[in-house]
Order: structure tokens, then sequence, then C-alpha cells
């Protein structure tokens, strides 16, 4: 069970955040609303749907409409007010060119079904609340783990010792931290139950257990924009077939292609692409879901980053519309976009920015700053001319650098000898301080000729 009456009151009272871009549909940027949402079902429908009609108002009845027909398929009528705000939000886009359709005359609620479902909700919600409270008195912690994810509560993990128990709260976590906000799993403040117990299973069976934990951990490193750690995570997930009903109910097998290969390209170099991304047949048969991924990685990984700049930005409205991706789109594209300024300038010792820019597609004056930014940032290492517009490499005395690290080498071993010399002496009188105090320092007797030394006895 997905929702009940509290879930409804919540969720209709929730303020959604405001669009802060607007995604454009046209030629130069294509997207199909309808084959988009048909890969989703569920709540993830919904809350993709809502957040299409808050960032692309030019399909924005287009995706009401859908949106109301899954609403009017789920167990939450609060949601259309979710859907109404959003609605309204797209409606005062200025990049309309015609005032949007009355959405209560574009698609209604039907309030005989929102009635029923509110009344059956409330009802469940009281049976529930009672066995809730029979089985706390008798401790029984596996029939209050299945009554909390029915209440869809978020405090399971005293009560989740499964792995497959673990996975379902996970998941219901997921659904309940987008809450039709767009935000990722980790980015919000709810724990995720973790598996404390449970008997061994087969290698099946921990296959698909395994694969949707590394989708979980991908899911929720992209959301703390942790880049690097979430394309490993992304690249580990298995086939589709172990994610079981997380497809379509939580990720889409194109998103984890789209996800991995722009976290990838972002953070990893060129032979970790080589090894953990092209030669993974597992994550290749994600990248056929999506087309233009493959033209990507193939453009990335040839240095025609023109058609790399070119393919991110026809597609960019499908990353925008992504309630997971459109947080982290822009700082991706930008990490993108550096790695191919530094990759392209290694090879070269001087070299014209009218060369890079016809290269990248940009103007000179777009080159020359991002250049030196990219100089500013220690990521090249350089100078540019901005008279001549040359780019010319740092040169590097290798011969001085060998005297200086050298140098550098001795200073530091002899740093090293003093303390490990003062170490050593304060042992050796911090040791004879403490015979004496113990009086296990025996001198010679008075009158004794023998003076060969102090005789000391240790334990």
């Amino acid at each position: 069970m997905e929702i009940d009456e509290e879930t409804f009151q919540s969720t209709s009272s929730r303020p959604q955040r405001p669009s802060r871009v607007t995604a454009p549909v046209d030629e130069a940027h294509p997207f199909d609303v309808e084959s988009y949402i048909s890969n989703y079902s569920g709540r993830t429908a919904i809350d993709r749907l809502i957040h299409i009609v808050q960032t692309c108002p030019t399909i924005a009845p287009e995706a009401f409409q859908l949106a109301v027909q899954h609403i009017h398929q789920s167990r939450n009528p609060g949601l259309y007010q979710n859907l109404l705000t959003a609605y309204e939000h797209a409606s005062g886009s200025s990049d309309l060119s015609a005032t949007l359709p009355n959405p209560l005359e574009l698609a209604p609620l039907n309030m005989s079904w929102a009635d029923d479902t509110s009344a059956k909700n409330h009802a469940e919600r009281t049976k529930l609340e009672v066995e809730l409270k029979t089985y706390s008195n008798n401790m029984i912690k596996e029939s209050i783990r299945i009554l909390l994810e029915q209440r869809n509560y978020t405090h399971l993990s005293t009560y989740v010792f499964k792995a497959d128990a673990a996975l379902e709260a996970a998941q219901n976590t997921a659904n309940a931290s987008n809450g039709g906000n767009g935000g990722a799993i980790g980015s919000s403040g709810v724990p995720t139950p973790s598996v404390t117990a449970g008997k061994k299973k087969g290698s099946v069976e921990r296959l698909q257990v395994q694969s949707k934990l590394d989708l979980a951990t991908a899911l929720s490193h992209l959301g703390q924009s942790n880049y690097e750690k979430a394309a490993y995570s992304f690249l580990r997930v298995g086939p589709a077939k172990d994610l079981g009903d997380w497809v379509g109910t939580v990720i889409a097998p194109g998103d984890i292609a789209v996800y991995g290969t722009l976290c990838a390209l972002s953070s990893l170099p060129r032979t970790a692409l080589r090894t953990q991304l092209l030669g993974n047949p597992v994550f290749g048969v994600f990248i056929e879901q999506e087309p233009y991924i493959r033209e990507l990685i193939e453009a990335y990984m040839s240095s025609d980053f023109k058609t790399v700049l070119e393919l991110l930005n026809r597609y960019s409205t499908r990353h925008l519309i992504d309630i997971h991706l459109a947080p982290h789109i822009h700082e991706l594209i930008d990490q993108i976009r550096n790695w191919a300024v530094v990759l392209y300038f290694q090879p070269f010792a001087t070299i014209k920015l009218d060369r890079m820019s016809k290269a990248f597609g940009w103007t000179v004056e777009e080159v020359e700053k991002n250049v030196v930014q990219l100089i500013q940032s220690g990521s090249i290492q350089g100078r540019v001319d901005s008279q001549n517009k040359i780019l010319y490499a740092k040169k590097t005395d290798y011969r001085a650098d060998l005297f200086a690290r050298a140098i550098k080498t001795g200073t530091d071993i002899q740093a090293a000898n003093r303390k490990l010399l003062l170490r050593m002496k304060l042992y050796d009188d911090f040791s004879s301080l403490y015979l004496q105090q113990a009086d296990l320092v025996i001198k010679p007797p008075k009158g004794s000729t023998n003076n060969a030394g102090l005789m000391e006895m240790r334990d």
C-alpha cells in the first residue's frame, strides 16, 4: 500500500519548490513526454509528470492530462492539488507564447472517486492503527515492520532484519523522500534502513539484492553531488532483471545509462572510462536504451568535443525534466566541459585560441574565459597571451626540479633524524630517572675501591 489519509493531508499542503530553469521543447531540443513517461508507473510517474509541468510550460497541458490519468489509478487524491500548484506555476512562465488552458476544464478530478478513496484510506488507517498498537504491545517485530510500511512511516530501522525487508523499506523511503519535490535519495534527512540479520541467500537472490543496493547507493551519491562514487556505483549495477519491481517504480533502465555516463564523463579519467564504461557489457545493455548516450561516449573518447557539447545541448531538456538529475545537470556539464578543455590542450606546448574555438564551437572570447578559469583553478598549467590570443603551456625545467626535489628530500631526512635522536635522548633520560626514583640503582659501598661503574638491577 502506498498512501493513506495522513499522507494525503501532508502532500496536499506541502509547498512545491519553484522551478529554477525552464526547459525548451522544440526542433533543437526534441522531447516526447508520452513515450518518456511510459517507462514509469505508480508514484514515480506522477512525480515526474509534476516536475515536467513545472519545467516545460510548453508541454504542460499534455503532461497535466497524463498526470491526472495516473492519479486516478493511485490511492492519493491529494496529489491533484500538487499538480494544480505546478500547473499554476507553469502558467506564469514568461516563455509561453499563449495562455495555458484552464486545468479544471483540461482534466478535472473525479470527485466521486476522490471521496470514496479518502473514505477507504481513513477506514484502513484506523484499522492499521489498532493492529499496530496490538503488535507493539506484543513486540512482534515483523508485523510491526509490515504495518509501518503500510502506514508509510520512515523510522523502520529498529524493525528491519531481513535483506528483502530492508530493500522494500529503502524503496518506500525513496518514494517518500521524493514527495513530488524532485529530491534524490540521500539528499533528504531520512535514514535508509540497513540489513542487520537474516538467512543466507542463494546466489541468484544475492545478486538481485546486491544490484538494488548498488542502485540505491548510486542514487544516494548522486543526491550528495559525489559524482565519482556515483559513477562507480552505477557501473556496478547488475542487469535490469536483477532490479525486479524497481524497474519503472523507482527508475528506468535508460536512466541508469544517462546517470552513469554523465557522472563518469565528469569525474573519471580516460583509462577508467575505457575499462569501466566501454568494457562493461552489462552497462552496455543499459546504453542501448538511450542511443544518444553511445554517440556521446564515442565522441568524447575520440576527442570530438564539439559533438559532445552539441549532444549535451540537444538533449538538455531530457536531462532537466529528470527529478534526480535536474539539480546536478549544470554542474555535471561544467565538469565535462572543463575535462574536455584540459584533455584537448594536453598534447600542445602552444595553441591559438582561434583553433580551440573551432574545436569546441565557441567564440574566441568564450574560449579565453574558460581557459583563464581553468588556469586559475590549477587545472591547466599555462598562461594566456591576451593580445595575440595564444595559450602557452608552462615550461618546466626538469633539471632544476630534480635538484629541488633532492634538496627537499635531504632536508626532510635531516629533520626526521633530529627528531629521532631527540626521542632517543628523552627515552634515556626518562629511563634513568625512573630507576633512581624506584631505588633500583645500587651504589658501591663506602670505602670501596671498585669504580667500575654503577650496577643496575631491573625486574
